[in-house]
């Protein structure tokens, strides 16, 4: 869809209009200093940034009052400077027409509200036995509809019934989409999904394309279609009532806590975060959610950097299903929702277990204040397995098994109905590694009695869930010993001599395929899983003592491996370019972090043929997960993992864990049973050395 404007507001551009005090010294900044330069806003300044936007609009308008037409209007971006403690804005660049921000939490609740409250909407809805009060929708961003002008902004909105108080609303799908105007409050068209026949399986409609705004569609050459009324709950107290599929709760487990009685073993200053040779910075904002920053390692006193910066820049989530509207459903979690906005505030104990340590967060709501989160990042150490361990197998040969442990940096948000979970894992063997657990529950569509689709799985009685992809762009800034990087990609392959040639008698020889990556034309790559790729960021200029190869970390991603599934004209392949390569590599473009439009991509950045070769590079990885839903994923979604990792790639003379000493658990404890009733109960042992 095309970028859309915010209708300026029809009234004199006064102090008291737009609810500011012009001569309280309120753009100030707090008193308290941040204490790093790459902090997050806080809610103090969000305040006095906002105020100062405001104002600046009162102090340079040359007019009292102004009634322009909603196609005349623009959206236009702010740049702020700090100085001595003030807000000042110091540039004001219109944007193209119909350029919006993102959606808002506020929208997002209003439009239910709205929809209640619409007659035709009430209509439809008591023709499959739905009163006003149950009607629940999901605000979705438009993906793509050409259909409406770009100065509307739109929502469509998924519909669902919720029967009794707290129940599953997504158990109860609604055959109808309504569309949303979010500035004006009204629904503005309804859009029917085509069915297919229980029995020749053909579509309802002519074809998957839109019918014109102008064409009669209510109905769609089809029935309406009731909701299903069984009930799918998930929440404890609903569980399990009569007429509710869910098996009794299991006997609870016996409690396993984790302890750490003489404290953690990481520091924080404000936001910055030391553990086990690791330094970093910890910040948070509205559009990213968590990001971390100036990523070092002291190796043995020489603190050398990794990554300059380290976040989550898009995601997209197209679904399978061609007939309109589903196509349009491919919302960008981060640009148009904010995955900050949709940050959970963490709970002790059931979102992170262990001893915790927190950091807030804030953001700009809708109306220009902030919004602030007490827990939104996590901390925490984790035990994480065998690091090393050997045996000399001889007889009197000694062995080694020392434990690894990580620090976990994670947050959690909620976009509708689908969560998702971010934690940074930092090892003691120098791995970085982003790994996401996706939960929450499926986005599901109404099926008739007996439907069948080619595009989903129905995890219930009429209830479909529709194949999709969840697919995430990582934004990596690396610092790999300095400023200046390369990127090497790297593919396994067999030796071209045949077997019983001189070169490969056996026929079993394999080396790397390396190649560097030297202009931006050549940024943009594809994942060979058969050749098991690989990419390296590395340092031309700084070489390992023996390999006498560039001293880099190397990204893998194995099963993370996604890719757009669309065709490369699709509507979401015009909007989610980052979606159809593996990774992009382009030059970094100081102070231009975020797009602005659809064609500001990196599409586009790998155009200009920059060099790339010992630069300031960029690196966006593109990884996610393709979701074949299954019943076993309904109602709720267990949590599916997918891991990115950078490991140290001829960065240490050796392996950077071999210091880590082998300490025996004293708290561990062996478990013996009683034969007749298979109870367990401890029993002490003598504590015995790792190293025997």
């Amino acid at each position: 869809m095309a970028p859309i404007a915010v209708p300026t507001p029809q009234v004199p551009l006064t102090p008291a209009a737009l609810n500011v005090t012009v001569d309280k010294p309120s753009t100030k900044a707090a008193a308290a200093a941040t204490y790093h330069p790459l902090d997050g806003l806080t809610a103090e300044e969000i305040s006095a940034v906002s105020l100062a936007v405001r104002q600046h609009g009162v102090k340079h308008a040359d007019f009292k009052a102004i009634n322009p037409s909603v196609s005349n209007s623009f959206a236009y971006n702010a740049v702020l400077t700090l100085t001595e403690g003030i807000w000042n804005i110091t540039a004001v660049t219109k944007l193209p027409e119909g350029t919006q921000p993102q959606i808002t939490m506020d929208e997002l609740l209003e439009s239910e509200d709205m929809i209640r409250s619409d007659p035709t909407v009430i209509r439809l809805a008591a023709e499959v036995g739905v009163k006003p009060e149950e009607l629940c929708a999901d605000g979705w961003a438009i993906g793509y509809d050409d259909r409406f002008p770009q100065h509307q902004r739109v929502q469509q909105c998924l519909l669902y019934a919720r029967f009794f108080p707290d129940s599953n609303l997504y158990a109860h799908p609604l055959d109808f989409f309504p569309v949303l105007d979010c500035n004006t409050g009204k629904v503005v068209h309804i859009d029917f999904p085509a069915h297919r026949s229980p029995t020749s399986g053909k579509l309802s409609s002519a074809n998957t394309a839109p019918p014109p705004l102008s064409a009669p569609n209510f109905g769609l050459n089809r029935e309406r279609i009731l909701p299903p009324r069984e009930r799918h709950e998930y929440l404890p107290e609903l569980m399990p009532p009569p007429n509710v599929h869910a098996k009794e709760a299991r006997d609870e487990l016996r409690p396993l806590h984790v302890s750490q009685p003489q404290g953690v073993s990481f520091k924080v200053k404000g936001s910055e975060l030391e553990w086990q040779k690791w330094k970093m910075h910890v910040s948070f904002n509205g559009r990213e959610g968590l990001v971390i920053s100036t990523v070092t390692y002291n190796d043995d006193g020489e603190v050398r950097p990794i990554m300059y910066r380290m976040s989550l820049a898009e995601m997209v989530v197209p679904y399978a299903a061609p007939e309109h509207p589903h196509p349009r459903k491919f919302a960008f979690d981060v640009g148009e929702y904010g995955m900050g906005v949709m940050a959970n505030d963490l709970s002790l104990g059931c979102d992170c277990l262990g001893t915790i340590h927190y950091l807030p967060g804030a953001y700009v709501n809708h109306n220009g204040q902030p919004t602030k989160l007490k827990r939104a990042v996590c901390i925490h150490e984790e035990d994480a397995g065998i690091l090393w361990k050997h045996t000399d197998f001889r007889e009197g040969g000694k062995s080694v098994a020392v434990r690894s442990r990580k620090l976990v940096v994670s947050m959690i948000a909620t976009v509708a109905n689908y969560e998702y979970c971010f934690y940074y894992n930092f090892f003691q063997d120098g791995t970085i590694e982003l790994e996401t657990r996706l939960t929450g529950i499926l986005n599901v569509y109404t099926a008739a009695q007996g439907e069948k689709t080619p595009y989903g799985t129905l995890v219930a009685p009429q209830v479909q869930a529709h194949y999709h992809q969840h697919i995430f762009s990582l934004r990596l800034d690396p610092m790999v010993d300095g400023l200046h990087n390369s990127v090497i990609e790297s593919d396994l392959v067999p030796l071209d001599s045949p077997t019983g040639s001189e070169d490969n008698f056996a026929g079993n020889g394999f080396v790397q395929d390396i190649k560097t990556l030297g202009h931006a034309s050549e940024g943009a790559r594809e994942y060979d899983a058969v050749r098991d790729r690989k990419w390296t960021i590395v340092n031309p200029a700084r070489k390992h003592y023996a390999s006498g190869l560039p001293v880099g970390y190397s990204i893998a991603l194995r099963g993370a491996a996604t890719q757009l599934l669309a065709k490369p004209d699709s509507w979401v392949a015009r909007r989610a370019v980052f979606a159809t390569k593996a990774l992009w590599v382009v030059r970094e473009d100081e102070g231009n972090r975020m797009r602005t439009t659809p064609p500001d991509s990196v599409g586009e950045w790998t155009k200009d043929d920059k060099t790339l070769d010992n630069e300031d590079i960029l690196l966006f990885l593109t990884f996610g997960t393709n979701h074949v839903p299954r019943p076993e994923d309904w109602p709720v979604m267990p949590v599916e993992h997918v891991r990115v990792v950078l490991k140290p790639n001829n960065f240490f003379k050796w392996s950077p864990a071999i210091d880590v000493r082998a300490v025996v658990d004293k708290a561990s404890k062996v478990v013996e049973f009683n034969s007749e009733n298979g109870n367990g109960h401890s029993v002490s042992e003598p504590v015995a050395s790792c190293c025997n």
